[in-house]
């Protein structure tokens, strides 16, 4: 219960935070109040993921993954199956998403959030996820390793996905919101 208040404190700093994804926020906050446990993948109408925004310890890039499911280069993250306490769930995913050792929370706030459709695959029809995003950043060994997860990883500038068209929409905003809040 500690951390269902907890996220949803988050949830209420973020919507006060950033005013143009109030609206998304409050969708956040609605599924954290539902009657079925929103944790766990088997509740299709929609369930919590938690992802990772990884950075170098500059500051200057992202690590993305080439997911193996989607096929398109995305942030490290994954379902919470259970655990309520989400930036752990980004931490965990992306430590076994990428093997770079000794990463790390930025802080414990939610950097951003996106809800998303997850198209149907094999007996698992379609459904969303809604995904809470924390920045992770890397030591000094920048070095990962492939997971089975993915076809690939790459640190890529964070200047450079703002623009880039071949860039999922969600990663430009991040990239943006990142480059912004640095200033």
């Amino acid at each position: 219960m500690v951390q269902v208040q907890a996220l949803a404190a988050q949830l209420a700093e973020y919507r006060t935070r950033e005013p143009m994804q109030a609206g998304l926020a409050d969708a956040f906050l609605a599924l954290l109040e539902d009657a079925a446990d929103p944790f766990i993948r088997q509740r299709l109408e929609g369930h919590f993921t938690g992802s990772a925004w990884v950075v170098s310890a500059d500051g200057q890039r992202t690590l993305l993954t080439h997911h193996r499911k989607l096929d398109r280069w995305l942030q490290p993250g994954g379902h919470a199956d259970g655990e309520r306490d989400l930036a752990q769930v980004a931490l965990k995913e992306a430590e076994e998403e990428t093997g770079v050792p000794g990463l790390r929370l930025e802080d414990g706030r939610i950097f951003d959030l996106d809800r998303h459709w997850i198209p149907e695959r094999g007996e698992v029809p379609g459904h969303w996820h809604y995904d809470v995003r924390y920045v992770v950043r890397a030591g000094a060994d920048e070095r990962f390793v492939v997971s089975a997860e993915s076809h690939a990883l790459a640190w890529r500038r964070i200047d450079e996905l703002v623009d880039d068209p071949r860039c999922d929409p969600s990663m430009r905003r991040m990239a943006a919101r990142w480059l912004a809040a640095r200033g």
